[in-house]
């Protein structure tokens, strides 16, 4: 299973993605380049909002997706292809912590099934590089970590 990720010029999960032993392709940071996929991929994306309440005392959503990855998902053949996500964030911004992965995952209709902070750890690096092996050689039974 491939990966398919977002990362800003902090490099945060590209460093994560460089750890793991699969193909991986960067959604560009350029709004104006358009990526197409051709085969299933497991999407990593972090989570780009100052998070705090809104007015009705939810965690406000918006910006948590980065523009480039909700361009990319626009594409019909691109968004069908996505099989899980795995949201990456930091654990400062309390509730608004990796909330671009549940907020994806629910839009696209696809597991949420990990969720790391900043570049991760080596276990995150284990878990996630389990989860890619399992979705290739099982994947109706691939665990979900999260």
């Amino acid at each position: 299973m491939q990966i398919v990720y977002f990362s800003s010029t902090s490099e945060n999960t590209h460093r994560f993605v460089q750890k793991l032993t699969c193909v991986s392709h960067r959604i560009p940071l350029n709004l104006q380049e358009h990526m197409v996929v051709d085969s299933e991929y497991i999407l990593i994306c972090p989570t780009y909002s100052g998070g705090g309440k809104n007015t009705h005392g939810h965690v406000d959503t918006r910006g948590a997706v980065p523009k480039q990855v909700i361009h990319f998902l626009n594409d019909e053949h691109n968004r069908k292809l996505c099989r899980a996500v795995i949201g990456t964030g930091n654990t400062n911004f309390g509730d608004s912590f990796a909330l671009a992965g549940p907020i994806i995952a629910a839009k696209v209709g696809v597991p949420l099934a990990y969720q790391f902070e900043l570049s991760g750890t080596q276990e995150d690096v284990a878990r996630v590089q389990m989860l890619i092996d399992e979705k290739i050689t099982q994947p109706e039974k691939a665990p979900m970590l999260v």
